[in-house]
């Protein structure tokens, strides 16, 4: 299982349109096939910058799902908001204290 780390960064304005698109979405990204965890973060200091947290079981998951009907309807409204280009990592955990 890995981590996938996305950050959003959106016109002030847009940042509604995002929200609504996210909580139609999230249960359906959340049980894309693979998905373990899916969490929504917001910059504590600049309110326009976003984070998406995703577990998945393999990178093939994952793959399969930025080829899906799903990914593509969603990112080609999300994209139209951003004022900045996304960045994206892959990486493992390696401590988890709870």
């Amino acid at each position: 299982m890995f981590v996938r780390i996305v950050k959003l960064s959106f016109h002030e304005e847009n940042i509604p349109a995002f929200m609504e698109n996210f909580e139609a979405n999230k249960d359906k990204i959340r049980n894309a096939d693979g998905n373990r965890f899916l969490e929504l973060y917001q910059d504590k200091n600049n309110k326009s910058i976003f984070f998406t947290y995703s577990y998945w079981e393999t990178e093939d998951d994952l793959e399969n799902y930025r080829k899906s009907a799903l990914f593509n309807e969603v990112w080609s409204f999300t994209k139209k908001l951003f004022n900045d280009k996304p960045e994206a990592w892959s990486v493992d955990k390696l401590v988890c204290l709870v």
